[in-house]
């Protein structure tokens, strides 16, 4: 599937591993299903957190960091859930069954980002690592697995295997090596396993120019386009291929076309681009007339891929591992140098920024500005352990992540458990 060209048919999902000799189809299932994760990761990231409001009730509950979430579960865990595991199915299955490394490879690929989106939202999850054919009655064992589990048994090998398969040439909407390294860059990130992620996240850093990608000249054209140098890997989107909703809306969220929240627009990022005087992202990401985001284009919004990763996204990582391990301060915000420029902003001075806290901050400040409405906030808030500082709240951590969908609960005949708190 591609933004640019249809696709003729809707590839197949779970065929009979017997009767398939090309798992080309089955591979690109695995792509298509993360479709339908793109608006719930988007609305997750940015709407629970300090970015953007929801405005008509019951969606005001993101906002209020209780049970009432679940009342959303057709809206966005539903179609979150259901679409991740049956990427993950597909996946499963080239895995198994094909004998093309680079298709395994990228299968990999697309089951470790499944299972990191998974753990994100919901914590413990339900691993499932096997495909079955047509007409078998599955027997999974749906017991939800630690999240630490689900990283140390899945995703990292998984991304590990696709690091070694994969090659370094960037195409559009296919997992790449450079993608690998920086998913699981990140992945070591939200295990606070920063030593780890720092090898990955400067290969990606170190290897970008190699592999064709470089920081956009202009921040907005990252946003006009979706075929530019910055972009490390990106789920496709078209208007003519629809997802879990009938339809792909992320861009209408931000953008204050949903009647559910017509001026989304956070006052407190408002306040945090008034923070940064001069910022070149504040026109591109703000529009404080119609308090909603002008980011993504409203005209032709249906044909934008969703960034799963962006350079810029991995040279903030790259400069949070640096500081976490214990580079000094002038290292770790020369990194931020050529983000700042690009927004028309002054380089960081290390002789003020002169501890670990006040550069930590620093980071989160910048990727707060550079990443607003791409879905990285809340995520951002939760693995820094931020949550409360940055929302001037104290938020029970059982709303860290969100609730399972209550159908799953019942169709597994409650094997399948509800997080705490909801």
């Amino acid at each position: 599937m591609s933004c640019s060209t249809d696709l003729d048919e809707a590839p197949p999902n779970i065929a009979s591993s017997d009767s398939l000799t090309d798992f080309e189809g089955v591979l690109n299932a695995a792509y298509y299903y993360q479709l339908g994760s793109v608006t719930p990761m988007g609305v997750m990231g940015d709407f629970r957190a300090d970015n953007a409001l929801m405005l008509e009730s019951p969606y005001t509950e993101f906002d209020v960091y209780g049970p009432g979430l679940t009342a959303m579960e057709d809206q966005f865990f539903g179609p979150l859930y259901t679409a991740l595991y049956r990427s993950i199915l597909s996946a499963n299955n080239v895995i198994e069954n094909s004998l093309d490394a680079t298709q395994v490879g990228e299968a990999k690929f697309i089951r470790a980002l499944s299972y990191f989106k998974l753990v994100q939202v919901f914590g413990d999850v339900t691993v499932i690592l096997t495909s079955p054919d047509i007409g078998d009655i599955p027997t999974f064992d749906l017991t939800r697995q630690p999240a630490a589990n689900v990283y140390s048994t899945v995703i990292i090998p998984d991304l590990q295997d696709a690091i070694s398969a994969l090659g370094t040439t960037n195409t559009n909407g296919r997992a790449s090596k450079l993608a690998a390294q920086g998913v699981l860059g990140k992945v070591y990130m939200h295990m606070g396993n920063y030593s780890s992620a720092q090898p990955l996240l400067a290969a990606v850093v170190n290897g970008a120019a190699g592999a064709g990608i470089s920081l956009e000249a202009n921040f907005a054209d990252i946003f006009v386009t979706d075929l530019n140098s910055e972009i490390i890997f990106a789920t496709q989107v078209s208007s003519s291929v629809v997802d879990e909703y009938g339809f792909s809306e992320f861009w209408e969220w931000y953008g204050g076309l949903d009647t559910k929240s017509l001026d989304p627009l956070d006052p407190r990022l408002i306040a945090a681009f008034d923070a940064s005087p001069g910022d070149l992202r504040r026109a591109v990401t703000i529009d404080v007339t119609t308090l909603s985001s002008p980011k993504y284009p409203q005209s032709g919004g249906a044909d934008f891929d969703w960034i799963e990763l962006r350079l810029a996204d991995v040279i903030l990582l790259y400069a949070e591992t640096l500081n976490e391990n214990g580079s000094s301060a002038e290292n770790v915000l020369n990194l931020l140098d050529p983000i700042r420029t690009r927004a028309g902003l002054a380089a960081l001075d290390h002789t003020v920024i002169n501890t670990q806290a006040l550069v930590r901050q620093a980071i989160q400040d910048e990727r707060r500005l550079e990443l607003a409405f791409e879905g990285h906030r809340w995520f951002d808030l939760v693995r820094t352990g931020t949550v409360d500082a940055e929302m001037g709240e104290t938020i029970n951590p059982n709303y860290h992540v969100f609730p399972v969908p209550i159908s799953e609960i019942l169709a597994s005949d409650q094997v399948i458990t509800q997080n705490p708190g909801y």
